[in-house]
């Protein structure tokens, strides 16, 4: 078996676009279960190049991209970033002041970090109410993502999904941010031209991971290749919602667009009010920072 799936992985660039993302998928599954047997690391850097390139091309059905996005993820996707990072950020033009902003939502990979590091009894990270929220909760995020039944919505390179506003807030303080303001958020998505979308229009099929797709779960942070603004800042129509810093009342503004939602909320515009207790399957979050 060894010999027979590295001689398939060694193929891998003679092997036709159609069959390629689901070929990949299933050498990359075959090197997580250390089926290679002892040649893993050279299996991984092997497949790596490949994994990466079928993402940045969009390659396969959905279904395909998703398997390959997982995989990515597993595998250690080098294209994840932490804040600290210079590239982990986007400067967009906007006429009050330019907008400095992730170009993907937080990941599961940056939020656990945080989790490992203390982020949960960092004091300072907590407002007075996310602290009151914080110490009479019973079950925070990460009690949460440690269940069964929830490995695929905790995969290192999707976005982290089930955090109440609280949690959010407090991840970006940690790190010297913010949550976007939702007029900030607008005019990333639409840019001057005034886009109903970040592609433009119409909103068509494939371009967002939204219900329409069936994808059933959160996939890896920009596998949706034209859900991205032409500064490149990545799934902001679809794949989760997402917190924004503004109140109404005792209610926070979200951003609806996920793939548990119809096309409709995916539009720059939609918003839908959330307490900041609130949590779900399909609602992340996403950061912003001033400029010093």
């Amino acid at each position: 078996m060894e010999g027979t799936l590295m001689t398939r992985l060694e193929a891998v660039e003679s092997i036709d676009q159609e069959r390629l993302p689901e070929e990949l998928a299933t050498l990359g599954k075959a090197v997580i279960e250390g089926s290679f047997n002892g040649q893993t690391e050279q299996a991984t850097e092997r497949i790596m190049p490949h994994l990466l390139q079928a993402v940045a091309a969009g390659l396969g059905t959905g279904q395909q991209r998703l398997a390959i996005g997982e995989v990515l993820g597993l595998l250690g996707d080098p294209r994840l970033l932490v804040p600290a990072d210079d590239a982990y950020w986007i400067e967009v033009p906007y006429e009050a002041a330019p907008i400095v902003i992730g170009r993907f939502p937080v990941t599961n990979d940056e939020f656990q970090r945080w989790v490992n590091d203390g982020g949960y009894d960092d004091r300072a990270a907590w407002t007075d109410a996310g602290w009151a929220w914080r110490e009479g909760c019973t079950d925070p995020w990460p009690i949460n993502a440690a269940q069964d039944g929830v490995e695929h919505f905790v995969v290192p390179n999707q976005p982290v999904v089930g955090l109440t506003f609280w949690e959010a807030q407090a991840y970006a303080a940690a790190h010297g941010a913010r949550l976007p303001r939702q007029d900030e958020r607008v005019w990333v998505c639409r840019g001057e031209e005034r886009r109903p979308y970040p592609w433009g229009s119409p909103f068509g099929e494939g371009n967002a991971n939204t219900q329409e797709e069936v994808l059933g779960r959160p996939c890896a942070v920009g596998l949706y290749v034209r859900d991205r603004t032409p500064e490149g800042v990545m799934d902001l129509a679809g794949n989760v919602a997402e917190w924004t810093a503004d109140e109404v009342g005792d209610q926070r503004l979200i951003h609806p667009g996920a793939w548990n939602q119809p096309s409709l909320a995916a539009w720059a515009k939609a918003i839908e009010l959330k307490l900041p207790s609130d949590r779900d399957a399909g609602l992340g979050f996403r950061l912003a920072r001033n400029i010093a």
